[in-house]
């Protein structure tokens, strides 16, 4: 029986009614002594507030505040702090900083990131970090928080399908991620979606993690630990920096966490050119930079790069670090002093840097509830309005990937419609569709319980043993139920067992017996199937897109705590999908490249294909980008300003490329001002030719007219997400900036625009932009 859906039916409103406890502040009023320190008077500067701190403390008390466990220093009304706190993809339970108890026991679980970024939406991911700022602040003023710095967002670019944590990022696409950041950073801090609204207190404390080049885990026995990144300047300058270099500048995060592994024989933690040099001194990063949890020891202990504990501190501290996760500041700064390897400058540098965010987040200020943000309380967690978020995000997430012929959406008019939803994550448990670094969620729904909405009498069966590996499937008895009923919806594919942190994958099908009972029960069913995938990274599905018994696959990523509620209401048409992947789904033969080559760009000479959809050269199961609709969307160029662009300032360099001599001009030597001028005006007509109301990702690339050596096959160089009505069309606007969108790097790392044509790409529309030095 078909039921009309109103937001009251599936959100229950959680209320916080218990008595908390008082949040832990430093320079309380009410204690005389608090008056007499310049360190507590909001007035004066932070720096003249850190400084006049410092100069109080003993070197033990300073030594103490160097790791994230941060005892109280009694003597001067300063409390414990807790550094390490987590809120990926909602308020999560992993770490020390955050207690859920009576008072406050749930927070909002948004979809995991890498579905959150298949909406291609900068603002909805404001939202998203918006709403986690503020339920973090809330718990905080309840008492249940040690502290408001959250290691989130995951920047990384998803390189390799196989890798665990790829679901924790915004995709593959550097503009993509690097777009992501911004919009959560600035939601999170309590910025303004467009910035340059901060100028007193955080609301949150935002950090861009893991710095650099961090994307394998665990792969064939080498472990993230001991990886050593080989990585070209020029695959860190178009590829791995951006997101890091956006999520600082632009996005103003006050973290960054470096990473466990090496890159070009550096450890990240222990790297002066990455963390003081590039992020401190070219980027102009104000905020503390943390290590990953343990990864100080590891640099004397495993990776042998330090000659003794003392000189693994010494070479952190020295690089730009500032605070630990972990204890081993605790064993061995001391006896580092005393050995001369560590200067009272560099602990000092770094306390200066801890005690300045404290502040920025209004700790050194008195009692927080009379500041910015004390009216922040229980009620304003599992609200109304952060559910409904989380349910518009996985309804605009969730990609369509085949329909065929038009199965979807399915009828909900007739009143004897029946329905089957089979497979090991068709009842999963709640935590399934959360992903991992999660929270306890405000409301769980599954995906049967979903279809339940729908269908009341919507029949089960789990298909397979034991989850999604699916050693063994109950194949036999999954067929007879599906032989009894209309339609049928198989939700398969992974879980955390099968991908997470320290588990990337061995190879890209589905795990176990789960085709096999696809194939099986597709072949007996009435009608063409539904397919349905929750997994982070992508899986060769090749057999189903070609299936003509399969009519309908969709990926639903892990949706979060309404996700089934979501992927009802698309496929019995109360929604109309637009999600687009944000990672390129290859075929399973791409297991035979190595996952510790770290190469972008393909090597025809070895038959290496190259990586993401910017620089691989191979067949797909599924382009990035790729998502279909109810509707059917039509594009037209209006008008491209500045399509001759005529670059005369600055030097013009050449370079021999296939025998050919190559005109180019250095990014660097144009100058900001001069990048803005020739910035580009594109205006595009979308319309929706479609019945239904649809939220539409619009996706803008470039190519090069001419393909030659290192340059992208194609690259986003914009992207905008719009809602439009049955019929209705609009006008999209996209600002391209020639130094930003329209250059590459060199060899040398350097960003380079090079003489010649390029060619905008709107789906299957095109227009010329000629390079003229």
């Amino acid at each position: 029986m078909a039921l009309s859906f109103t937001f009251a039916t599936i959100i229950f409103l959680t209320l916080h009614t218990a008595h908390s406890s008082n949040p832990p502040f430093a320079c309380d009023w009410s204690n005389p002594s608090s008056k007499s320190y310049p360190f507590c008077n909001p007035k004066l500067p932070i720096p003249q507030r850190t400084k006049d701190l410092l100069s109080r403390l003993t070197l033990q008390e300073k030594l103490s505040q160097l790791v994230n466990t941060a005892p109280s220093i009694p003597r001067l009304g300063i409390p414990a702090y807790q550094w390490w706190s987590e809120a990926l993809h909602g308020v999560g339970s992993v770490g020390p900083g955050i207690r859920f108890n009576a008072s406050i026991s749930s927070a909002t679980s948004f979809p995991q990131v890498i579905l959150s970024a298949a909406t291609f939406d900068s603002l909805l991911w404001y939202r998203i970090g918006r709403a986690i700022g503020i339920e973090a602040r809330a718990i905080y003023n309840a008492g249940q928080a040690q502290g408001l710095t959250f290691w989130a967002p995951n920047i990384n670019i998803f390189r390799d399908p196989r890798w665990g944590r790829g679901q924790e990022t915004p995709g593959e696409d550097p503009l993509l991620t690097s777009g992501y950041a911004v919009s959560y950073v600035r939601g999170l801090q309590g910025d303004s979606f467009h910035g340059g609204k901060l100028r007193g207190h955080l609301q949150a404390s935002a950090c861009c993690k893991h710095f650099t080049a961090y994307d394998l885990d665990n792969w064939k026995g080498v472990d993230r630990f001991l990886f050593d990144a080989r990585v070209s300047l020029q695959d860190l300058a178009d590829t791995y920096q951006p997101p890091f270099q956006s999520c600082v500048q632009q996005g103003g995060a006050s973290g960054i966490m470096c990473a466990y592994n090496r890159v070009n024989g550096v450890p990240s933690c222990a790297d002066f050119n990455l963390l003081t040099k590039t992020a401190r001194k070219e980027w102009h990063f104000r905020g503390y930079i943390t290590s990953d949890c343990g990864a100080v020891g590891i640099i004397h202990d495993q990776q042998g790069f330090a000659k003794s504990s003392e000189d693994a501190v010494a070479d952190v501290l020295r690089a730009g670090m500032d605070v630990e996760c972990g204890t081993y500041l605790t064993d061995h700064a001391k006896s580092a002093v005393l050995q001369k390897k560590v200067s009272m400058s560099e602990i000092d540098r770094a306390l200066h840097n801890l005690f300045s965010i404290r502040m920025r987040l209004g700790l050194f200020d008195g009692n927080p509830s009379s500041l910015p943000f004390g009216m922040i309380g229980p009620n304003h967690v599992c609200s109304k309005e952060h559910q409904y978020l989380a349910l518009e995000a996985a309804r605009n997430g969730i990609v369509l990937l085949k329909n065929s012929p038009t199965l979807l959406p399915l009828p909900k008019t007739s009143p004897s419609i029946s329905l089957a939803v089979i497979g090991p994550n068709a009842n999963a448990s709640p935590l399934t569709l959360l992903g991992n670094y999660a929270g306890p969620p405000c409301k769980s729904v599954t995906i049967l319980q979903g279809f339940q909405h729908y269908v009341k009498n919507a029949v089960y069966h789990p298909g397979c043993d034991g989850g999604p590996k699916c050693s063994s499937a109950q194949i036999e008895q999954a067929v007879e139920v599906a032989k009894k009923v209309d339609y049928v919806v198989l939700v398969m594919g992974l879980d955390q067992s099968e991908e997470r942190e320290e588990r990337d994958r061995i190879h890209l099908d589905l795990p176990g017996k789960q085709l096999e009972l696809v194939n099986s029960v597709a072949e007996a069913s009435k009608k063409p199937v539904i397919l349905v995938l929750l997994c982070g990274g992508p899986v060769d599905i090749s057999s189903a897109k070609y299936n003509h018994k399969i009519g309908g696959i969709l990926w639903a990523g892990y949706p979060g705590e309404l996700g089934g509620i979501a992927l009802a209401q698309i496929i019995f048409g109360d929604h109309n999908p637009g999600g687009r992947l944000p990672v390129t789904w290859y075929p399973k033969d791409y297991i035979k490249v190595p996952m510790t080559d770290m190469r972008m760009r393909a090597d025809p000479s070895t038959g290496y294909p190259g990586r993401t959809y910017r620089f691989y050269k191979g067949p797909k199961v599924y382009d990035f980008g790729y998502g279909l609709s109810y509707s059917k969307y039509s594009y037209e160029f209006v008008s491209v300003t500045h399509a001759k662009l005529h670059l005369n300032q600055s030097s013009t360099h050449l370079m021999v490329e296939n025998s050919e001599t190559v005109r180019y001009k250095l990014v660097s030597e144009l100058g900001e001002q001069t990048c803005q001028s020739m910035s580009l005006s594109v205006t595009v007509r979308v319309q929706n030719h479609g019945s239904m109301v649809g939220k539409h990702p619009v996706l803008l690339f470039m190519r090069p007219k001419n393909q030659k050596s290192g340059n992208p096959v194609k690259q986003l160089v914009g992207f905008q997400s719009v809602m439009l009505d049955a019929g209705e069309m609009t006008h999209v606007g996209f600002a391209v900036s020639p130094c930003e969108h329209l250059s590459r790097a060199n060899e040398d790392g350097a960003m380079i625009i090079e003489e010649g044509s390029q060619v905008l790409l709107l789906d299957d529309q095109e227009h010329p932009i000629d390079i003229i030095v």
